[in-house]
């Protein structure tokens, strides 16, 4: 789940940090570029990255919890029983063998499909969670880049970059900049889907995804 945490994060939020400006009304058009480099995947470091992202991935780890710990059961209850079955497999009748491989058989498929539908489950909160901070955070570093005349920037997560200057980096100065005007007490979770007996909601507003 960890990997598929960093992966489904750094999806999200990267799309935030590929911003080009072009300041055409105040610059000539063949004016120098004031370029500078971002590296989208610190947002997500533990340490040093953007609070309101950790705030909100560690919402989510928190509410799959439960989950993970019964998938965890599970597979050391399919380990116990392999490991059975090969120990009595020498002193016991066929059929009795055959049942319990069967079984054993059943509670892996189990798992697998329950592996599957958390996997799913686990994307669609996340992306459900991170969509509109990715969104603000994409008005922040715009913000950021124009209010510091940079014209040009590129995110070192998505774009191949040989060589830069690290006077071009700028993304721990933005994070902290972010950090200071965005707390990370901002962040909520997103409701929760209403029951079936009660009425929806007008059309205007948006539908979130079920859990």
């Amino acid at each position: 789940m960890r990997v598929i945490r960093i992966a489904v994060v750094v999806a999200a939020v990267a799309l935030a940090a590929f911003t080009i400006l072009a300041q055409t009304q105040t610059r000539p058009a063949m004016s120098p570029a004031n370029v500078a480099i971002i590296d989208s995947s610190a947002f997500s470091d533990d340490k040093n990255g953007i609070a309101r992202v950790m705030a909100a991935m560690q919402q989510i780890e928190v509410k799959f919890q439960p989950l993970r710990a019964e998938i965890r059961g599970m597979r050391d209850r399919l380990n116990t029983m392999r490991t059975d079955l090969e120990k009595k497999r020498a002193i016991q009748d066929v059929a009795t063998t055959a049942k319990q491989a069967d079984e054993a058989d059943q509670l892996e498929l189990q798992i697998k499909r329950k592996q599957e539908d958390a996997q799913a489950s686990y994307q669609r909160e996340s992306l459900a969670m991170l969509d509109p901070l990715q969104k603000d955070i994409g008005n922040a570093l715009t913000a950021y880049a124009q209010s510091r005349g940079v014209t040009l920037l590129l995110d070192a997560n998505r774009v191949p970059i040989i060589y830069a200057a690290s006077n071009l980096d700028i993304t721990q100065d933005f994070i902290n900049e972010y950090n200071r005007t965005h707390p990370a007490g901002a962040v909520t979770t997103p409701p929760a889907a209403r029951p079936a007996t009660t009425p929806a909601r007008p059309a205007t507003t948006p539908a979130r995804p079920r859990p």
